[in-house]
């Protein structure tokens, strides 16, 4: 049986925005249907490069469950547009908007689910604002502990224990080759559908974890459909993309040394770790997000439930039933059903 998905231009969402430190928010707004009390308010954050359409599969899952859903564009994304600032790219600018985004909807208690980047903005929000998030959520990301101490930047995380991040050197240079050379309808279009899995005609690949993307691809060769998106799926991606390019999402790449301000200015009782109950889905294949990364998380996260699903990094469309599945029952045995963890 088919997975339910909202669609591009599907009427269980509203656009909505909200106008947060200078900046216009966008976020999509979906509310159970039958208009009676919810009970909760899901907040949801993509990764790169992606969208808040990322989460069509989870949202009327959620729905059914009596929940609303705001899934938001972070900053260089879609509709929310992007900066020149890369401290508007920080976990902790996210965090500052999520929370802006829940006054704005009269919500006092979210809960946060992230995928990619999001995982990271949803772990630092449950950190620097305790008393707004009840629950946390992550599908792929690890938790990752707060930079303290001398900066480490990711060279030496490449040179050492992260040799598949290898690729973020290259989306974060200086020199801004990636989005030098992704320009226009037609680069994006093959950029993105090799990233989501087509397969070059080459057979070389799109994205590479120790190497970054292959630009000779992009300049020269043909890349067959994403089988992650269908055409509308990837229609919607190219134009939300086209508006202000890649910049934006590369500019994620370059605020590790901006994170690290951040966190060495959280208050001391939250730099220890998330409290609140978390759910973390380990993709278990997921080449750069690997599953010895997330050893000894139970140690900054006393109430963490582990989940897994046999799933490439797209796991939210790759495996959406299974990914679907794990989420439910962490909601029906630990967000309803008030246990700290499974």
């Amino acid at each position: 049986m088919a997975v339910d998905k909202l669609t591009p231009n599907d009427s269980r969402f509203q656009h909505r925005y909200a106008e947060i430190g200078g900046h216009r928010w966008h976020y999509l707004d979906a509310a159970p249907p039958g208009g009676g009390q919810t009970k909760g308010t899901v907040v949801l954050v993509h990764g790169w490069p992606d969208l808040s359409l990322a989460w069509r599969y989870q949202i009327p899952m959620l729905l059914s469950l009596g929940l609303r859903c705001i899934a938001i564009d972070c900053m260089g994304y879609g509709e929310t547009g992007t900066s020149p600032d890369l401290n508007d790219f920080t976990f902790k600018t996210h965090a500052d908007a999520i929370a802006g985004i829940a006054r704005a909807i009269g919500a006092p208690r979210i809960i946060l689910g992230g995928h990619d980047w999001g995982g990271m903005v949803v772990y630092r929000t449950a950190q620097w604002h305790p008393q707004l998030v009840s629950h946390v959520f992550s599908v792929a990301t690890p938790y990752m502990g707060v930079l303290s101490g001398e900066f480490v930047g990711v060279e030496a995380l490449v040179r050492g224990p992260l040799p598949q991040f290898g690729y973020q050197l290259q989306l974060g240079s200086a020199e801004q080759v990636v989005e030098g050379v992704v320009q226009g309808e037609g680069r994006l279009r093959k950029f993105l559908s090799g990233v989501y899995g087509g397969k070059a005609r080459s057979g070389r690949l799109v994205l590479a974890p120790e190497t970054g993307v292959d630009l000779r691809v992009i300049e020269e060769d043909e890349v067959g459909m994403t089988p992650l998106l269908d055409r509308e799926e990837l229609d919607y991606y190219v134009a939300q993309f086209g508006k202000a390019g890649l910049n934006g999402p590369c500019n994620w790449y370059r605020t590790r040394r901006a994170n690290w301000e951040d966190d060495n200015r959280m208050p001391a009782e939250s730099r220890e770790g998330v409290k609140q109950p978390t759910l973390f889905i380990q993709a278990l294949h997921d080449a750069i997000l690997v599953p010895a990364m997330s050893k000894g998380m139970e140690e900054r996260i006393p109430n963490l439930t582990r989940g897994e699903v046999r799933a490439g990094h797209w796991a939210l469309w790759q495996t959406p039933q299974e990914t679907n599945d794990v989420i439910k029952g962490w909601f029906e045995g630990v967000v309803f059903g008030g246990k700290s963890k499974m």
